[in-house]
């Protein structure tokens, strides 16, 4: 069963489903339990077959940690945080949700792109 985990305890990953806004991006990193790592990369793959096949998820990829490391972390794009919201509050996610082996952790967060003037574009 996947654990949700917040990063940043002023703004609730859960919270952040119901800003208005254009398109945002998850990052959400995963911790495999010990010797779990194929269980939760075959959770994952479904798991994203199925946002995928919302429509609203307009990009994906998924890392994972190098020299052993139990970390998975996947970013992707959506259309809005209301998208998202949609797909992550069906019993179809739900049910994905447990498919994760016991003890997996996610510690999801919504983002925006930040112009830095000289150095990067924004929204």
């Amino acid at each position: 069963m996947l654990t949700l985990k917040n990063l940043d305890d002023s703004t609730p990953f859960v919270s952040q489903h119901n800003v208005e806004t254009g398109p945002v991006t998850i990052i959400n990193t995963f911790v495999a339990p010990e010797g779990k790592t194929d269980e939760v990369l075959a959770a994952w793959a479904a798991d994203a077959q199925y946002m995928k096949d919302t429509g609203d998820l307009l990009a994906v990829q998924l890392y994972r940690g190098i020299g052993g490391s139990r970390l998975f972390t996947n970013v992707a794009v959506w259309k809005s945080p209301a998208a998202l919201r949609a797909a992550f509050n069906t019993p179809e996610f739900a049910k994905h949700a447990e498919q994760y082996p016991a003890g997996t952790l996610a510690y999801p967060h919504l983002y925006q792109k930040v112009a830095v003037e000289g150095i990067c574009g924004g929204e």
